[in-house]
């Protein structure tokens, strides 16, 4: 399964640098008209490759990060574990998500410097499927396990 996630996330860098080269190309391309406005255009498309780029390469490296820090926390065998009821899918169920989210939230307010605790959340948040809080949760556990190194 992780290693198909690796080639997703590859393919989808292929196609975004993919797109942002033909993007990058028709900025250029209207960069070098003699028309002030074609300029412009030019240079406000010039802007997408950039960021998408920049977004590209800071989405892998939190990626390469997350997974350094799961593989410490599995190889110390501290990995959380979850009482999930499952869908066919693999999925846990949104009510046992829920239930099971609680505790890992109040061990994480009673232990605000553990990058385990912050970790354990994150990974609670995304099986109860709040993407945004388990990546700030997860982006906390990276900053802790830095500060402890």
């Amino acid at each position: 399964m992780k290693q198909n996630a690796k080639l997703g996330a590859a393919l989808m860098a292929l196609l975004t640098l993919i797109y942002t080269g033909l993007l990058a190309n028709t900025g250029i391309t209207l960069l070098v008209l003699d028309e002030p406005v074609a300029k412009l255009m030019g240079a406000l498309i010039l802007v997408f490759p950039i960021f998408s780029i920049w977004l590209t390469i800071r989405e892998f490296v939190f990626g390469v990060q997350i997974e350094r820090l799961a593989t410490k926390i599995e190889r110390e065998g501290k990995w959380p574990h979850f009482d999930f009821e499952y869908r066919p899918s693999g999925r846990p169920t949104r009510a046992s998500a829920d239930r099971v989210f609680e505790s890992f939230a109040i061990a994480a307010h009673n232990n605000p410097s553990s990058a385990h605790a912050w970790f354990s959340l994150g990974l609670a948040y995304d099986a109860a499927g709040d993407r945004k809080r388990a990546r700030q949760a997860m982006r906390k556990a990276l900053v802790l396990s830095r500060t402890k190194a």
